[in-house]
């Protein structure tokens, strides 16, 4: 099995708007070095190779989706790669989500996910919280990076 994710943003300014230039000018930096971490598997892009604009089931939201070998992996990129430092921004450039902004769930090998699918697992977590079918860092006792990221 693999590891899929999705996280979805809803910006505060348009995405030319130079307030989001700290985010938009970077985002084809940081899904490169996403593409050449150990375990990465796929990132959903669009038919013209974007992975963040394309249209999707939330229709204020930029959306990112990616499969990864297993957690470890993924948590590696999201904490301690230059990653962090964006993240550590998000409140400069998004508005603060109601519901989940971020989903894991296993995928069969090779398996890439739809954003419909995707938004059945977002859905589902909204709905019922931590389940083996749509989950966040908090139902994978073995990483534990995000939980310092939270306290710091």
């Amino acid at each position: 099995m693999q590891l899929a994710e999705l996280n979805i943003a809803v910006p505060k300014y348009d995405l030319d708007d130079p307030r989001i230039a700290g985010f938009t000018t970077n985002i084809e930096r940081i899904n490169s070095l996403a593409g050449t971490m150990d375990g990465f598997v796929w990132m959903h892009k669009d038919e013209t190779g974007h992975a963040l604009y394309q249209p999707s089931p939330w229709p204020d939201a930029i959306v990112n989706m990616s499969v990864w070998q297993g957690a470890a992996e993924l948590e590696h990129f999201v904490w301690n790669t230059v990653h962090k430092q964006f993240y550590n921004r998000k409140h400069e450039w998004f508005s603060t989500m109601k519901s989940h902004h971020f989903v894991m769930w296993w995928v069969e090998d090779g398996h890439k996910p739809t954003l419909n699918e995707a938004k059945e697992r977002l859905d589902y977590l909204d709905a019922h919280g931590n389940t083996d079918h749509a989950f966040d860092w908090a139902h994978l006792p073995h990483v534990k990076l995000w939980q310092k990221q939270r306290c710091g």
